[in-house]
């Protein structure tokens, strides 16, 4: 299956929907709000189609003390193009969502663990309210990680995620997940997140290869929910009018995990098949909004039983897993009409003794123009990296974003 048919199969979704409006209700909605809205005749079924897409110009260039800035790289991109579908079918309390990535970059990846194809899915999971304030989640979406991970790439405050997330996250996994929340008193909210999963990541088709991955969270809003799901999108454009504040924590364990990072990474392999070791992921983080200001924090751990790789006979294949922490911080402040000034700090310590790599430090300024919210704006940041015994850079990043 290639790109051309991917679209012709979207194509094809959408004609169908139009052909057949006869027996269901079809509309167009505002802007952001999906493609078409479609709600059957009776109730039964409904479905949002949605696109949206990341237009990325980036430029880098490395900074020597004596020479200055030198060896500029620069690249225009899709950064990412996405087709969604999400409703319900029965009954409002089946809900589904599927998530098709098109771009060179969301389908990269493809491996003989993926069946030598492209990953073209990213979600494809359906929830189901069961009873009262549980729901059980089966399919493929994200885990139930750091905040950064699960806000969507198109709600992120700046052009794109931290150093953090793409040393640590835990990324997507195909699963069971059973979600709770209930109300502690008059305002504070608690939400609970399990998780189940084959701790390969996304799109693997040849099965379980190590153990098994478990996953669970816990949130505290203590001064009750977020507008429009705040918590969960960059910046505040609600303008929260009380301050707003959710508490997390994160423990993940892949038991028998076979990649370097969990369920990221490369495969670990040996002589005799694939090193095979218990990782531990740990993360505690927050988002506060209030008035237009926002302010995020981070912390991630990572530790495993045996984090290098070995042959049978004790020699090093070269594979180690990638143990260490990190520290990500950031900060907006959403200005009249929608201007946002924002920041970024992000420190990386891998443990050098068994990854060799030195400490990273990265300092990031953003300026972005929300001109419908997140589903059109423009964004630009420029990021300085230094890394300890290295070589430090400068990048800088425009991006439009538009979603439908």
């Amino acid at each position: 299956m290639n790109i051309k048919k991917l679209a012709l199969t979207g194509s094809f979704f959408i004609f169908l929907c139009t052909h057949f409006s006869h027996s269901q209700d079809l509309s167009s909605s505002t802007f952001g709000k999906g493609v078409l809205n479609i709600v059957g005749k009776d109730s039964t079924w409904s479905s949002t189609v949605g696109a949206r897409m990341q237009l990325l110009a980036i430029a880098n260039w490395e900074n020597s003390e004596t020479d200055g800035l030198q060896n500029p790289e620069q690249n225009f991109l899709v950064r990412r193009a996405r087709l969604k579908f999400d409703g319900f079918v029965y009954t409002p309390k089946l809900r589904y969502k599927i998530e098709l990535g098109l771009s060179n970059r969301d389908i990269s990846g493809g491996s003989q663990f993926t069946g030598n194809t492209p990953r073209y899915i990213f979600d494809a999971v359906v929830k189901w309210n069961f009873y009262e304030n549980f729901e059980l989640w089966f399919g493929q979406t994200k885990l139930p990680g750091n905040i950064e991970r699960v806000i969507s790439s198109g709600d992120l405050q700046q052009v794109d995620r931290s150093l953090l997330n793409s040393k640590f996250n835990i990324d997507r996994d195909m699963g069971f997940q059973l979600r709770h929340h209930f109300n502690l008193g008059k305002q504070a909210l608690i939400r609970e997140k399990f998780a189940f999963s084959q701790g390969e990541g996304r799109n693997v088709t040849v099965g379980n290869l190590g153990g098994h991955q478990y996953t669970s969270r816990l949130e505290f809003l203590p001064f009750g929910k977020f507008q429009s799901k705040g918590d969960y999108k960059g910046a505040d454009l609600a303008r929260e009018e009380t301050p707003k504040l959710m508490v997390g924590a994160t423990y993940d364990l892949n038991k028998d995990a076979v990649k370097t990072r969990s369920n990221m990474g490369t495969y670990m392999f040996t002589d005799t098949g694939f090193h095979e070791t218990d990782i531990s992921t740990f993360f505690l983080d927050f988002m506060f909004k209030y008035k237009g200001f926002s302010l995020m924090g981070e912390y991630a751990h990572r530790d495993a039983d045996d984090p290098i790789a070995k042959n049978l006979d004790g020699t090093e294949t070269g594979d180690v897993v990638q143990i260490g922490n990190g520290l990500n911080l950031q900060t907006g402040y959403l200005l009249k009409k929608d201007w946002e000034l924002s920041a970024r700090f992000t420190s990386i310590k891998l443990d050098e003794n068994v990854t060799g790599k030195d400490p990273a430090k990265q300092y990031t300024l953003g300026l972005s123009k929300y001109i419908v919210g997140h589903k059109l704006k423009l964004q630009t940041d420029l990021s300085y990296l230094t890394v300890d015994q290295g070589t430090d850079e400068l990048m800088f990043r425009l991006q439009l974003d538009v979603h439908l």
